[in-house]
């Protein structure tokens, strides 16, 4: 019963690392080598992470530099970047690939926050699923008598202030997110 209250807290915790991670892929006015983390290159007939063929910088705040080892994947990697949804467009100098990122418009600014929104409130549901299961789970031991109407009163309330904190959490990122995009 107590173990079923327990494994609340590693589901929200997983779902924060994953929104966390989601977001570092939502592109703001500063270049991160994170959203190149899903370009994959297709060397030698195999499709290979960016990072697999390349080292990727970020020397300026709206510039990521993409080296590759071997300079006959240049032409792949400017592909596969041009076939992304980044929306940027890469600069081949023959030596390295350029990404420069213009800085964005107030409009597309609000569009990456209406993104990162629907995001957040996709983690909240997630969350708010993971209470469900375990107030169904342990709905389910009082019913088989293995707790106590008062225990059952008792974990409910646990698990709902572990739901209300991980809520809270999602909704101190999405604020943190909103105030980078915004940042002009």
């Amino acid at each position: 019963m107590a173990d079923t209250v327990a494994e609340l807290k590693p589901r929200i915790d997983k779902t924060l690392e994953d929104l966390k991670r989601e977001l570092t892929k939502v592109r703001t006015g500063r270049a991160s080598t994170a959203i190149l983390d899903n370009i994959r290159v297709d060397q030698y007939g195999t499709l290979t992470p960016l990072a697999g063929v390349a080292s990727i910088n970020a020397p300026e705040p709206r510039l990521i530099t993409i080296k590759p080892w071997d300079k006959s994947v240049l032409k792949d990697i400017e592909k596969a970047l041009r076939q992304s949804d980044l929306g940027i467009n890469p600069m081949n100098d023959g030596e390295m690939i350029r990404l420069p990122f213009p800085p964005l418009t107030e409009e597309r600014r609000k569009e990456i926050v209406k993104q990162v929104k629907t995001k957040a409130e996709d983690h909240k549901v997630a969350i708010r699923n993971h209470r469900r299961d375990i107030l169904e789970a342990l709905k389910g031991q009082q019913k088989d008598k293995k707790i106590t109407e008062d225990d059952l009163k008792r974990f409910t309330k646990d698990v709902e202030d572990k739901t209300a904190a991980g809520i809270k959490e999602v909704d101190k990122i999405y604020a943190a997110k909103e105030a980078e995009v915004m940042k002009v």
